[in-house]
């Protein structure tokens, strides 16, 4: 019952001050999904199934094809993104931010323990874990150094994340600093200037030879572009 009753202070401390930022910021939200198509999508990396289906984009898993990822075609900087999401209890999956496909002929990323091929994505991803570890809301570097801010010292954010439920991520990447929260309850707090800008993506993991099949949805996915720097507060990197 204690355990239940921080979570919820958490998160209405969460949303007031998020309300508070939002409030003193000049930008405008803008939706990157508008409930109906892809138009503003474009698909890289594996060959997941992306669907849309009663107002959610619907990501499938497919045997045999690396991480999938729909990306925005448009690159955003400093921006506040909010996003809703229900997983499979199976899979793994996550939001990119500040991402980039590597090319034919580019230089291979900093930390990079070996090179990328071509066609692959890299750069900042939100976790989305419905796993037994429950990092969701936790940042990893998709395709170069690996977990940056994990979620071990933070079982507030972990007890947050609802198992086949309907979760809902806010994101902020402003300047060098990248902040998230799950259901309201303050997640990562990552200071880190590799990457100032890129697109922003929806990852399915890929699942190697498994023959199963499992889904991840996103819906109510909007933006607010070069928003005011929110309140300091102390940073972490991990």
């Amino acid at each position: 019952m204690k355990t239940k009753l921080i979570i919820a202070a958490l998160a209405m401390i969460g949303m007031m001050g998020a309300q508070a930022q939002d409030k003193g910021n000049t930008g405008k939200w803008a939706d990157l999904f508008d409930g109906k198509t892809l138009k503003g999508w474009k698909q890289r990396g594996g060959v997941a199934k992306y669907t849309v289906e009663n107002g959610s984009i619907v990501g499938t898993t497919v045997p045999k094809t690396p991480n999938s990822f729909l990306t925005t075609e448009k690159d955003y900087g400093d921006f506040i993104l909010e996003i809703e999401f229900k997983v499979a209890p199976s899979m793994n999956s996550g939001i990119q931010i500040r991402s980039h496909e590597f090319k034919e002929g580019d230089k291979q990323p900093e930390g990079r323990k070996s090179d990328l091929k071509p066609g692959r994505v890299f750069g900042y991803q939100v976790e989305i874990d419905p796993s037994e570890r429950a990092w969701s809301g936790g940042i990893y570097d998709e395709g170069r150094r690996g977990w940056l801010n994990d979620l071990k010292d933070n079982p507030a954010a972990r007890k947050a994340f609802k198992q086949n439920e309907w979760n809902k991520y806010r994101v902020e990447a402003i300047g060098d600093r990248i902040r998230t929260w799950i259901n309201g309850v303050p997640a990562a707090d990552l200071k880190d200037d590799m990457t100032a800008s890129g697109f922003i993506a929806l990852q399915v993991h890929g699942i190697g030879k498994k023959e199963g099949t499992w889904q991840v949805r996103w819906r109510n996915i909007r933006i607010q572009e070069n928003p005011k720097s929110s309140p300091k507060t102390k940073s972490k990197k991990k």
